[in-house]
């Protein structure tokens, strides 16, 4: 079996290019993302970004352009472009090609994107998150929290609130944000297509309060009704269940090739091994067929909804 596992120090490393190295760690994303610039949450990360900011100043200075000019060509504060420069915040994608106009840089900046985009993500995420982004297929059973990609901001909020060690504002505002960002996956076109069975467990725990989940299934309820998104649900009366080791994802790129994500107390696998990736993918079969139908489950929701 292909397989590398790790801790939130981010032992791992992200897949290879040729997608044939295996990686990554801790499921729920701990990433950061705002509109004004995302804050690099490991050392490599760091360096990856203290090297564009170098970039940037480089390219700027050589324009003979002041922070505050910069800044406003690019829509930003001196400090912003500060932060940048010093390898504290990471700009967007369009931010960097706006700078790279800006400077007449000719590519040299724009040339970074998609490794800064990376160093958003501490080492043990980087690769699910690229797989996410490249996905023709996501598969996804939850049993413990709901999948990231289909939180709303206030459940989000919860969870992050209850981490022990706590978690200061700052970090939860930032990994909260970085996890809309992966909501994306909902708009892509051409559409992947999105399964998430839930166990009934998920649906009915209460973090955050009773307006928290009521947001929470009414969220869910509008996922639903996107014709690429299927969502089921494992009744807790069900007598059996394949899914009973834990959640996983399955999530199959555009070349065929299939990996296989789990978690459990902050540890966190992607397998990519054919046999276990085919394997999960029949277990994941399973799980749906003995789950209720979409339209049933559409059903269930609502009325655990009304219930509330």
């Amino acid at each position: 079996m292909t397989e590398l596992r790790g801790t939130a120090a981010g032992d791992e490393e992200a897949p290879d290019a040729d997608g044939s190295g295996a990686v990554v760690s801790l499921g729920d994303g701990w990433e950061s993302h705002d509109g004004g610039g995302r804050r690099p949450e490991d050392d490599a990360g760091r360096g990856v970004v203290i090297a564009f900011g170098h970039t940037m100043k480089t390219l700027r200075l050589r324009e003979g352009l002041d922070r505050d000019t910069f800044g406003r060509a690019i829509g930003y504060s001196a400090a912003t472009v500060a932060s940048y420069e010093q390898g504290r915040r990471i700009p967007s994608c369009r931010t960097i090609d706006k700078s790279d106009e800006v400077l007449h840089a000719a590519g040299l900046l724009s040339v970074w994107k998609d490794e800064v985009e990376r160093a958003q993500y501490p080492v043990f995420f980087q690769g699910m998150a690229a797989l996410e982004k490249e996905a023709i297929e996501l598969l996804s059973y939850s049993a413990l929290v709901f999948n990231g990609l289909v939180q709303t901001v206030e459940y989000m909020k919860a969870l992050l609130a209850m981490r022990r060690p706590p978690l200061d504002q700052e970090t939860i505002d930032l990994r909260v944000t970085s996890r809309l960002a992966r909501q994306d996956i909902f708009d892509r076109r051409p559409a992947p297509l999105l399964s998430f069975v839930i166990a009934e467990a998920v649906l009915r725990h209460r973090y955050g309060g009773k307006e928290v989940l009521r947001g929470q299934l009414e969220h869910l309820l509008l996922i639903g009704q996107k014709q690429h998104v299927e969502l089921q649900v494992m009744p807790l009366e069900c007598e059996d269940n394949a899914g009973v080791n834990g959640p996983f994802t399955v999530v199959t790129r555009k070349d065929g090739k299939k990996f296989v994500y789990a978690e459990a107390q902050g540890i966190g696998s992607l397998q990519t091994d054919p046999e276990q990736t085919v394997l999960a993918a029949a277990r994941y079969g399973i799980i749906r067929s003995q789950a209720l139908s979409p339209r049933e489950s559409m059903n269930f929701i609502e009325g655990l909804l009304a219930s509330l």
